[in-house]
């Protein structure tokens, strides 16, 4: 699945909150996804965690409508059991980082299915995650 890039919460957000300081990056780099014709995979866990920063920082108009064009736009992926535990033994072998659960499971999820990270985030690099560019 070379053709393909799983988001992390940080483009997906910035592409919606136009006072973000990523967010001509996200409409950019959104516009290159589609050009270089790549499925963007997402999983549950970035979605929960991505829709609740909408919610609280654009408020319930604008996370209906995310949520709606992100459902539309993206193949939702639900890491396996064995995916939080690895994310596990990985925060514990980076104990002096302040990498969230969310994060680990993703680099996890995108190493196991051999696609790079849509990321802004540097933890990504940290836990040895492919990131897209």
């Amino acid at each position: 699945m070379t053709r393909a890039v799983l988001a992390d919460t940080g483009p997906l957000y910035a592409a919606a909150d136009i006072d973000d300081a990523y967010h001509p990056r996200a409409r950019r780099e959104l516009k290159a996804l589609v050009r270089e014709n790549r499925e963007v995979l997402l999983a549950y866990p970035t979605f929960c965690e991505a829709y609740t920063l909408v919610l609280h920082r654009l408020g319930k108009r604008a996370a209906e409508r995310w949520s709606g064009e992100v459902m539309s736009g993206v193949s939702l992926l639900n890491p396996l059991p064995q995916d939080y535990q690895e994310a596990v033994k990985r925060l514990k072998s980076f104990a002096d980082q302040p990498i969230t659960m969310f994060d680990a499971t993703v680099a996890v999820l995108g190493s196991r299915m051999g696609v790079p990270i849509w990321t802004y985030d540097h933890h990504f690099h940290i836990l040895g995650a492919s990131v897209w560019r």
